[in-house]
């Protein structure tokens, strides 16, 4: 079958597609036929966090396509069912925090860029009938870490004024849209103008340039919560922005992973920083359902084929996007 690996060198030089072996399938495994798949942030850094001489690595954590074998003891689910790849293993209930021996798909094992992929029964869901090949192939990643950073996290309600720092990520287009689907005020900020519009269209109550000051300029808003990806750029800023007593949400860090901050004036604000990542079984359903319920649909802003994986990563890696980037595999 044909795929997008990575191997032996660091970065996006080690990118390649390729013939590789079909997998077979395990007495508790579905193997399905991709139809596509997302391209996620974190595809592009895992491709910098291998070694020098590393094996080759199907990459890919989204996907959705048709079941064409199960194994022996797999029950509920036939050959040409509709499914959703679950991009986490071994977090199946909701918790505070995922399991030891929890894993993203697509690093330590194979991933989704493949014209198939095989899994445990678990790690699949039914298709919604609301979403077409391209919305389903994208949502399950950045749409389950958006609703945990929302819900479970943030637990963030109708009312709420809520910034989102950055936005264009396929994150925040979800965590935009599902919280305009519960009745929050929703302030965005982008460096580029047109992103800002893009999002005011899609029902972000109030743009504001990430370079302004934000104090200054939104001096006028209580702000509840903050949704940070951006990391070191932004990280002071949300501080300032958020209420006291307020919360702080974080998924990710774009640019530095380390900061500084006062201790002493965060402390006395009493803020709350709570960390957050991808999700459980339980609430990618609930996510799923929730979608449904609310015609929420993925925001898409280009789908690539496979073999056009160096303009896909580079795209993405440049934060050219404005919602989710993919792959249409057949």
């Amino acid at each position: 079958m044909k795929a997008i690996v990575h191997e032996q060198i660091p970065g996006l030089d080690g990118l390649a597609f390729q013939e590789i072996r079909e997998p077979s399938v395990g007495v508790n495994e579905v193997k399905v036929k991709l139809k596509t798949a997302g391209l996620n942030r974190r595809d592009v850094s895992v491709t910098g966090r291998r070694e020098d001489g590393a094996d080759s690595l199907v990459l890919g954590s989204d996907g959705v396509g048709v079941i064409e074998a199960v194994g022996a003891e797999v029950n509920g689910w036939k050959p040409g069912d509709e499914v959703i790849i679950n991009p986490g293993i071994g977090w199946v209930q909701n918790g505070d925090a995922p399991p030891k021996g929890f894993q993203i798909v697509g690093l330590p094992d194979d991933g989704t860029f493949a014209e198939y992929y095989v899994v445990n029964e678990q790690y699949i869901e039914r298709k919604p009938t609301s979403l077409n090949w391209d919305e389903a192939g994208v949502i399950a990643l950045a749409g389950l870490t958006a609703y945990r950073a929302v819900f479970t996290r943030g637990n963030i309600q109708a009312g709420n004024t809520v910034l989102l720092p950055g936005i264009g990520s396929g994150v925040l287009t979800y965590a935009l849209k599902f919280l305009k689907a519960i009745g929050a005020r929703v302030i965005v900020t982008s460096r580029s103008e047109a992103k800002l519009e893009t999002a005011k269209s899609l029902g972000a109550d109030r743009g504001v340039l990430t370079t302004s000051d934000w104090q200054e300029t939104l001096s006028d808003e209580t702000i509840d919560v903050v949704i940070e990806s951006v990391g070191k750029a932004t990280f002071q800023k949300s501080i300032e922005a958020v209420r006291r007593g307020g919360t702080i949400v974080m998924f990710g860090a774009t640019t530095e992973d380390v900061v500084e901050f006062d201790l002493r004036q965060f402390f006395y604000g009493q803020y709350n920083l709570l960390g957050t990542t991808m999700g459980s079984v339980e609430e990618l359903q609930e996510m799923l359902a929730f979608v449904e319920k609310h015609e929420i649909k993925p925001e898409i802003d280009q789908m690539f084929t496979l073999d056009q994986y160096a303009e896909a990563f580079e795209y993405l890696r440049d934060s050219n996007n404005f919602g989710k980037v993919g792959f249409r595999i057949e």
